[in-house]
């Protein structure tokens, strides 16, 4: 499912990204959208929960878990998105009534359009679409907002029929993280200087870090990020695209539409991209997009299954 249907729909020249995360030391320091993407309306649902709340963010690697963990207790799936900021409120609210039950209820609070697999298992089709587990089993709620007190009143139900179930457990609250350990000296160097724009002292902190520790793997993916913001920050997204567009074999111009669509968030199409210049090409053309790949790879995170698709695909291309 690619887009999702509300009452009031996305605006022209807004649509939703998902950005490539940051390594730890890079989080929080800069923002790969900022030079391509709006700003995100609507940001409660996809904050942290506060301390003592029953809100978990969910991606689509813990459904299993929660899945499981519904044999304790109910667990609410409250699917979202940024471009309805109807269902970013109502979330927030769905969160409120659940932390009235102490721990009876957990709030699996889901980016619908960062998590596309999780809508289309439960069929979501609109955004909220607010539906329960209980014992691996899903429950319809509703597909809309609704008035907080009917939504009290489902959770209410909810309640009586898990415990019809046997299904009677608690969890303990989803708290804010503890406060990071602080930062290796030069990580926080970079960090300061990514936080003051100074794009090239980062990289030198980042480069020194890795002199001094060529194991320190997270200052090489923060290069890797430094990188890329070094690569799409002076470019016209339009002029670039339109020049892609123009010469679909010129692989300069390719690699710099890829480097904007993965600081956008639209990591997919970088990598099919790269992947389809990958077979047309031969020699010292070919590894400079293989190359480019693997750093794409770094910026994203390896463990991320856009990134294992795409090293699969990589694979056969070159073999």
């Amino acid at each position: 499912m690619n887009e999702f249907q509300h009452q009031q729909p996305r605006p022209a020249g807004t649509a939703p990204q998902q950005q490539a995360p940051l390594p730890a030391s890079v989080r929080g320091a800069v923002d790969l959208g900022a030079a391509t993407a709006p700003p995100a309306a609507g940001q409660g649902a996809g904050q942290d929960a506060a301390p003592g709340g029953y809100r978990r963010e969910v991606t689509a690697a813990e459904v299993q878990e929660l899945a499981q963990l519904s044999a304790q207790v109910p667990v609410v799936f409250a699917l979202w998105a940024r471009f309805s900021e109807q269902s970013v409120a109502f979330t927030d609210t769905l969160a409120e009534l659940v932390d009235r039950h102490r721990g009876r209820i957990l709030l699996a609070s889901v980016d619908a359009e960062a998590a596309p697999e999780i809508a289309q298992m439960f069929q979501a089709q609109s955004v909220p679409t607010v539906v329960a587990l209980l014992g691996g089993r899903p429950v319809p709620l509703f597909n809309t907002t609704v008035p907080a007190e009917q939504a009290a009143q489902y959770l209410d139900e909810l309640l009586a029929l898990a415990e019809q179930n046997g299904i009677t457990g608690t969890v303990e609250p989803v708290r804010a993280d503890d406060e990071p350990a602080p930062l290796p000296p030069l990580h926080q160097e970079a960090v300061d200087a990514l936080e003051a724009g100074d794009l090239e002292g980062a990289e030198a902190a980042y480069r020194r870090a890795i002199a001094e520790n060529p194991g320190d793997r997270e200052a090489k993916l923060a290069l890797a990020q430094v990188h890329l913001l070094q690569r799409v920050m002076p470019l016209d997204a339009a002029a670039v695209r339109a020049e892609a567009a123009a010469a679909p074999d010129d692989v300069d111009a390719q690699l710099r539409v890829a480097d904007l669509d993965v600081s956008g968030g639209h990591v997919e199409d970088a990598f099919r991209r790269l992947l389809e210049l990958v077979r047309r090409t031969a020699g010292q053309d070919r590894d400079t997009v293989r190359r480019r790949l693997l750093e794409l790879f770094d910026v994203v995170g390896g463990e991320d299954p856009r990134v294992v698709a795409a090293r699969g695909a990589l694979m056969r291309a070159l073999f």
